[in-house]
C-alpha cells in the first residue's frame, strides 16, 4: 500500500470523487515540499490559496481549515513528502490534498529554449495549462531541458513551471513582467536582505542576457538551479549566486501547519 494520500476535505478521496477532477480546468493550487512534517513559507501558500479563491470564485475558505487539511495529510504519511493543495468549486469550495515522494528537482545546469508565450491570469497558479507541458516537450525534442517565456514586449517572464532569477555579479535581478510570484521566490525575496545580498526588479530581454553573470530557475522543489543557456546565449554558472539563493531560502524557518 502506498504511504501517500489523496484527501478530499480532510478524508480519503474515493475514485468516484477524484474522476471529475481529471477534467476540471477551473481550479487553482499550491505545491510545497514538506520536511520532517514541516513547511517553509506556509503563510505564502495560504495567502496564494486565499487570493486565488477570491479571484476565481469570489469566496475563500478560512486559513485554519486549509491548515487542518494539510496537517492531516502530513500526519498520514512519511515525514518528507511533496504536497499539493487544489481548490475547486463543483458546488461549494472543496479542497483536494495529495502527497507524493519528496523532490529536490533536477541537478542542472539547464538549457532553456525561449518561446513567445503569456499565461492567462499569470498571477494565479491555476490548472488546465496545456501550453506549459506542450512547450516543455517541444523544448526537449529540440535538445533543451525546458522553456522560458517571452512576452509580447520581448521581456523574459518565467519558465514553464519555474520562476526565473538573474545575477549581475552583485545583485539578484527579478524579471519585470506578468508572472506567477512563486512561494519559493517570495521566501528568497524576503530573506536576501538578511544575508546582505541586494536585489532589484527590472525588465530583462534576450538582448540583455550577454550582459548578465548568471541565471537560475526556482520553484517549490528548489531555490535555485543554474541555467547554462537561454536560447543561443550561454550564461556563466555563477556558483556564488546559486549558493546565496540557497542560503537565503534556508534561513526561512520550517513551521508545522
Amino acid at each position: 500500500m502506498s504511504p501517500h494520500v489523496a484527501q478530499r476535505n480532510g478524508r480519503t478521496a474515493t475514485a468516484e470523487e477524484l474522476a471529475p477532477l481529471a477534467f476540471a480546468g477551473f481550479a487553482h493550487f499550491t505545491a510545497m515540499q514538506v520536511r520532517d512534517g514541516r513547511v517553509r513559507g506556509l503563510d505564502l501558500h495560504l495567502d496564494r490559496l486565499r487570493t486565488a479563491s477570491l479571484e476565481l470564485f469570489g469566496d475563500a475558505l478560512p486559513d485554519d481549515r486549509i491548515r487542518s487539511y494539510v496537517r492531516k495529510a502530513i500526519e498520514s504519511g512519511p515525514a518528507d513528502i511533496s504536497l499539493t493543495v487544489t481548490i475547486h468549486q463543483p458546488g461549494e469550495l472543496e479542497v483536494l490534498v495529495r502527497t507524493r515522494p519528496p523532490s529536490s528537482g533536477p541537478a542542472g545546469p539547464l538549457a532553456l529554449t525561449a518561446v513567445d508565450h503569456e499565461r492567462v491570469l499569470p498571477a494565479i497558479k491555476h490548472t488546465g495549462e496545456m501550453a506549459k507541458t506542450y512547450f516543455r516537450r517541444q523544448a526537449v525534442r529540440e535538445g533543451f531541458d525546458d522553456a522560458a517565456f517571452v512576452d509580447r514586449r520581448g521581456r523574459l517572464s518565467e519558465a514553464t513551471i519555474w520562476n526565473l532569477a538573474f545575477w549581475d555579479g552583485d545583485t539578484v535581478v527579478w524579471p519585470d513582467a506578468g508572472l506567477l510570484r512563486g512561494t519559493t521566490m517570495g521566501i528568497v525575496q524576503r530573506r536576501l536582505e538578511g544575508i546582505g545580498v541586494p536585489q532589484r526588479v527590472q525588465e530583462v530581454t534576450l538582448a540583455d542576457l550577454p550582459g548578465l553573470d548568471g541565471a537560475v530557475v526556482m520553484n517549490s522543489w528548489t531555490p535555485g538551479i543554474a541555467v547554462r543557456r537561454i536560447g543561443e546565449t550561454p550564461l556563466p554558472s555563477a556558483p556564488a549566486f546559486v549558493a546565496a539563493l540557497h542560503q537565503a531560502y534556508e534561513t526561512e524557518p520550517l513551521t508545522r501547519p
